[in-house]
């Protein structure tokens, strides 16, 4: 029932709880705030102390350029930021926190005590913030160097509406810990330590070389994507995007590795995130997601990010140049990646090795390995029928480096190749690594000639909403580039008129209504290109070497030389891995070897 009330001017304390409200949802969000805070200083090094899960006490002392006497108050005060001064700064955000809203809005729910130190001064100064929004006279603190310290008290404690949301302690620190690993990610080059209840969890030291970024790597995202992870980068105009793209092999059931920042900023935007699953697409087994950090540098005019009250989310002025920039510069890393940059699948199922220390175990040590030449000549005028691919000459085990995926042996069942490397083993399918090198082949030769139209002899009406047919009309150039000849024949009607020749037979109302709908929602389409992947996946399945089929040593050989040369070799079409890798590690663990 409404209330009969007259309109007035809420309090300043009930104004900075509703602003709270906005900002503040847990105790992360209060790491979240203070930690950008201090980075926004150009702090190199930020330490968070967390007790009871950040509701009892919640410390962040860095080592930033800190705040001056006088202006401690005006810190604590809603609307007061030294990050923009004038309309226009709003067009330009460089920083995290800019609305003036974090500090005061934390210290409206809590006990909030503000220390800092600059630069030249003989001591701190510390300032208290009381509920009512009123502060004190700063005191002097000692603080030993420059920096900031902020210390929240009984988060929550008058507000208990809120505090009875709170999850358990151990949850409600999850959530700091997921932050702190989505800022290491961001700043590799500042020190992060987290502590919770006097114990010491993440310590993240600034990482300056390639070597140091990859310890961190490996401490945040696991060893199977640090050891086996490319760098990649491309630059375009005013955009850059940088960061690291996991081997398809090591890739997860669920999106929980794939880490976005735009501009330094942790972000989750939906189309970074399509860009970079496009750029996946034919490497990945069927509902698997990718590894990746990504930054996205952008001019600060061409982005907007105060779409979101905590800056969660961002809107891009030119949403079709960033998509497209993004997925091609990771479908051309992805497609660099080699068989040397793949990692020892085998290493990833564990339940290829035994490895039950309890059991009995002799100690017999390894001995030398024979040349694998010996076994080529006793083997080698085995009659077989032609390798599908060019044959290349028998390669000399003896001579130079040994290539990545080694030298055959034999066959086994006429299914999988055996090879032999530096490391150890190599298994690869046959069928799975000649599918897909026919299949890079046929998109090589299709590229070259480029689409081919086929004029439909009953053209096809579509009907569609008045803002699909003139978002049809703004992108004919692009629908004609990828094969779709479309007029307007309505306010709300299609006509479609030729489709590309290899999609015959499909859908073509259909097709054309999925490639209106991605250029609705992501200003771009790629349905007739993976229309088009799809038919030449198909004919380079029915034209790969089959199972069963007896392979000599040169078109073995042949086969794996092709592999290392092939963009995407490690996949299959449809995702699947195309070899392994058994190091002599694990072959002496099966045998309990050295034991």
């Amino acid at each position: 029932m409404p209330l009969n009330r007259p309109i007035q001017v809420l309090p300043s304390r009930l104004i900075n709880q509703i602003a709270a409200g906005e900002v503040i949802e847990r105790p992360g969000s209060v790491v979240k705030e203070l930690v950008e805070n201090s980075l926004d200083a150009s702090a190199t090094r930020v330490r968070a102390r967390i007790e009871h899960g950040g509701v009892k006490r919640i410390e962040i002392s860095d080592n930033g350029r800190g705040i001056a006497k006088d202006e401690l108050a005006l810190a604590l005060s809603r609307h007061a930021t030294s990050k923009i001064a004038a309309f226009d700064d709003l067009t330009q955000v460089c920083d995290f926190g800019f609305r003036g809203e974090a500090l005061p809005s934390i210290a409206s729910v809590s006990d909030l005590t503000l220390s800092s130190r600059t630069d030249g001064g003989e001591c701190g100064w510390r300032l208290r913030a009381r509920g009512d929004g009123e502060f004190g006279e700063p005191e002097p603190c000692a603080l030993a160097r420059r920096g900031t310290v902020v210390e929240v008290r009984d988060l929550f404690s008058s507000v208990p509406a809120r505090r009875k949301f709170l999850k358990t302690e151990r949850t409600e620190f999850g959530h700091i810990q997921q932050f702190f690993h989505k800022i290491a990610l961001s700043r590799l080059d500042v020190e992060f330590i987290l502590e919770h209840d006097g114990r010491t969890l993440l310590h993240f030291e600034a990482a300056a070389g390639e070597e140091q970024q990859r310890r961190r790597l490996r401490k945040i995202l696991g060893a199977a994507f640090a050891e086996h992870c490319a760098r990649f980068q491309g630059r375009a105009d005013n955009l850059e995007v940088s960061g690291w793209i996991g081997a398809p092999t090591v890739s997860r059931s669920q999106p929980d590795m794939q880490f976005c920042y735009v501009n330094g900023r942790v972000v989750r935007d939906k189309t970074v995130a399509h860009a970079a699953r496009q750029a996946f697409e034919d490497v990945l087994y069927h509902g698997r997601h990718p590894y990746y950090v990504l930054y996205l540098d952008i001019e600060p005019s061409a982005v907007d990010v105060n779409v979101h009250p905590a800056k969660h989310e961002v809107r891009f002025r030119d949403q079709r140049l960033v998509h497209d920039f993004v997925r091609v510069t990771m479908k051309r890393a992805v497609a660099k990646l080699t068989p040397a940059d793949m990692p020892n699948l085998a290493e990833h199922q564990r339940e290829l090795v035994n490895e039950n220390p309890q059991a009995a175990v002799l100690h017999i040590p390894r001995p030398q390995s024979a040349p694998a030449t010996d076994f080529y000549h006793r083997i080698s005028d085995r009659p077989s029928p032609p390798y599908a691919a060019t044959p290349a000459p028998a390669a000399d085990a003896d001579a130079g480096e040994m290539p990545p995926l080694g030298y055959a042996l034999c066959q086994i069942h006429g299914v999988y190749i055996v090879a032999q490397n530096d490391k150890g083993m190599v298994l690869v399918d046959m069928h799975a690594a000649h599918e897909r090198i026919t299949y890079e082949r046929l998109k090589q030769a299709h590229k070259g000639r480029g689409i081919r139209e086929q004029p439909l002899l009953v053209p096809v009406s579509v009907e569609v909403g008045e803002h699909e047919a003139d978002l049809c009309e703004r992108h004919a150039d692009d629908l004609k580039r990828a094969g779709l000849g479309v007029d307007r024949s309505g306010p709300a009607t299609l006509t479609l008129r030729r489709i590309p020749s290899l999609l015959n037979g499909a859908d073509a109302a259909q097709l054309l209504r999925d490639v209106l709908a991605d250029l609705a929602e992501h200003g771009a389409s790629q349905r007739v290109e993976r229309g088009l992947d799809a038919v030449l996946s198909t004919m380079a399945c029915h034209g790969s070497v089959r199972a069963n089929r007896m392979l000599s040593l040169d078109e073995m050989n042949a086969l794996l030389r092709d592999m290392e040369k092939t963009e995407r070799s490690g996949q299959c079409n449809h995702g699947r891995p195309t070899w392994a890798q058994l190091g002599m590690e694990q072959l002496d663990k099966l045998f309990k070897r050295g034991q």
